[in-house]
């Protein structure tokens, strides 16, 4: 009889083989009723030995850092809950949240979920466009946002009838409502709404790097479905099988906006939900100020995407030697980190890096978790427990070792369960949803659009986005892996790879490259770079063209946008024929 478990209680001894015994025991539980605010938040507000707890320690470069306890989170999530039924929210009503890394951030989350509202996180660095087309889509009824993101909900309520109100943080404007005077005016109780497991909690965007963003409905279960990979990839965050008290003083911290799917199910839920600490930095990215962060508050678990662990290591190549680190755990995803920078984890931050795959529409599907099982450098790693993982090909078939195809994830486990990690659907897009889908929608493949291969061992490699990948002269190109080799030389900070169009092969493989500080690019780099490449990996994979640039077009959620280089090469090419002609 196998094991039935809450993620979170009584884990099975992992044994010799503890990926296969994991799978084998583990089975998912998922209550009929379920809700994010009440496992995030109020259970802990409500026991006198877990209230006073630190819940968020809230930074930023202008103030001195605050120290936020559970009961304090609950009652002022409870006081904004009062407020926002006092203004007509709804159970099922959209919310948006348009507000940076704060103790308010976590307040208004837990104050929509509890009410059975639906909390929809918008990036502070989303400019008016992008704020109109997710505000009108996603019908939000009212927008919490502070200074930051103030003006550009200013500029585009007007083409938003449904807005009816704004409610805004430290920043006062005619006809928003003022944070505090709103808090202020109501009780510190509130009866939570009995939400469904399967009701709908949170509706998040996906980046549109590949096209106009779609609102995945993420359902209040969806929580339950993150925990094995959450405590996978953090070597069980907050909580040790082979020894109870190790990590009990557990403090996360991650760089990821709270906005996007890493930083909201990946850092600040999971972290509440296990009832530990987690630091809020309201403030830009640097090597330094990651390191010094870290350091002051004493981070044990981080998140941390390539692109920020690469400007890391390129900073500070023996961080050791400045900081002091109490760092048990790394985990990153977004793009294949790659032997350099895991090498770097290892050997200066005395850590292994834990890669993780998921998507927004189903999160923490696939990593590594090196206590358990040996995490291969630049792997994306195995199925984590609970989600039965696969390499498919176009019929939905399982692709044989070695063959790349699409990752996906199965409705049901490998007991024959419904997994709980699924999106409910697309937002009034359901030819979308269907189409993201291979059978039967009951028992069927969710495809991620993510390419990659599995080895005889089980672990899956990275092989990019399925319109990523592209043909060079007749051979089948994936740019991760050069990138990977272009960030192993000394004089590159981070690269892209594309293809540009060629009249005779088709497509070359064309390098962006954005170089260390104080590096000049010239002929003899460029040279110097394409025989780095040339030295490490297969003749037609060394990029016949590099060009330097400052910085690299990037997503809200820290991944390159190769799609607007490959335009940008397409709008070149039409113009060099245009030129031709005349």
């Amino acid at each position: 009889m196998r094991q039935r478990q809450h993620s979170d209680t009584h884990k099975p001894r992992p044994q010799a083989d503890g990926y296969a015994d994991l799978h084998r025991r583990f089975g998912w539980k998922v209550p009929r009723h379920f809700n994010m605010a009440e496992v995030c938040s109020r259970r802990w507000a409500a026991d006198p030995a877990t209230a006073s707890q630190t819940a968020v320690i809230a930074c930023s470069p202008d103030r001195e850092d605050r120290y936020h306890g559970y009961a304090e989170l609950q009652a002022q999530a409870n006081r904004l809950s009062n407020a926002l039924a006092a203004l007509g929210v709804r159970r099922g009503d959209r919310v948006a949240i348009v507000l940076p890394q704060r103790f308010e951030t976590a307040v208004a989350y837990m104050a929509v979920l509890q009410m059975g509202a639906v909390g929809m996180p918008l990036s502070q660095l989303f400019g008016p466009e992008a704020l109109e087309f997710r505000l009108h889509d996603s019908e939000a009824v009212v927008a919490i946002c502070d200074a930051s993101t103030l003006p550009a909900l200013q500029a585009v309520a007007a083409q938003c009838p449904l807005l009816g109100h704004v409610i805004a943080v430290d920043a006062a404007a005619p006809g928003v409502l003022d944070w505090s005077a709103v808090l202020a005016q109501e009780p510190a109780k509130f009866k939570a709404v009995n939400t469904l497991a399967d009701e709908a909690a949170v509706l998040i965007y996906t980046s549109g790097t590949t096209g106009n963003p779609k609102g995945a409905l993420i359902p209040h279960r969806a929580l339950i479905g993150n925990l094995t990979g959450f405590v996978c990839s953090q070597n069980w965050f907050g909580f040790d099988p082979f020894d109870a008290s190790a990590s009990s003083q557990a403090v996360f911290w991650s760089p990821a906006d709270w906005a996007w799917t890493g930083g909201l199910m990946d850092a600040l839920l999971p972290t509440l939900y296990f009832g530990r600490t987690i630091v809020g930095f309201n403030g830009r990215f640097a090597p330094q100020t990651a390191f010094e962060l870290m350091q002051r508050h004493g981070v044990t678990h981080t998140f941390l995407f390539p692109t920020a662990l690469k400007a890391m290591m390129k900073a500070f190549p023996t961080p050791r030697g400045q900081f002091t680190l109490k760092l048990e755990a790394i985990m990153s995803a977004g793009e294949a980190v790659g032997d350099a920078v895991f090498a770097y984890c290892r050997e200066q931050l005395g850590v292994t890096v834990n890669e993780m795959f998921g998507q927004t529409e189903i999160n923490y599907i696939v990593g590594n978790c090196a206590r358990l099982y040996p995490a291969k450098p630049g792997s994306m790693g195995k199925g984590y427990p609970g989600h039965r993982v696969a390499v498919i090909d176009e019929e939905g078939h399982e692709c044989p070792v070695g063959v790349p195809g699409d990752v996906a994830v199965h409705r049901l486990d490998i007991h024959g369960d419904p997994d709980p990690i699924f999106f409910l659907g697309y937002w009034k897009n359901e030819a979308a949803t269907k189409a993201k889908f291979t059978g039967d929608m009951a028992d069927s493949w969710c495809r991620t659009g993510d390419l990659a291969v599995r080895d005889a061992d089980g672990y899956l490699w990275y092989q990019g986005r399925s319109d990523d990948v592209f043909k060079a002269a007749g051979y089948r190109i994936g740019p991760s892996e050069i990138e990977n080799c272009l960030v192993k030389h000394p004089a590159v900070a981070n690269a892209a790879v594309v293809p540009k169009p060629d009249p005779e092969r088709g497509a070359v493989v064309k390098a962006y490259v954005v170089l260390t500080p104080g590096t000049t690019g010239d002929e003899a780099l460029v040279a110097s770079l394409q025989a780095h490449v040339k030295g490490k990996l297969a003749p037609y994979e060394y990029p016949k063209e590099i060009e330097f640039v400052d910085a690299l077009p990037m997503t809200t959620t820290g991944k390159v946008q190769r799609r607007v280089l490959r335009l940008k090469e397409e709008e070149r090419a039409r113009e060099r024929a245009g030129q031709r002609g005349l």
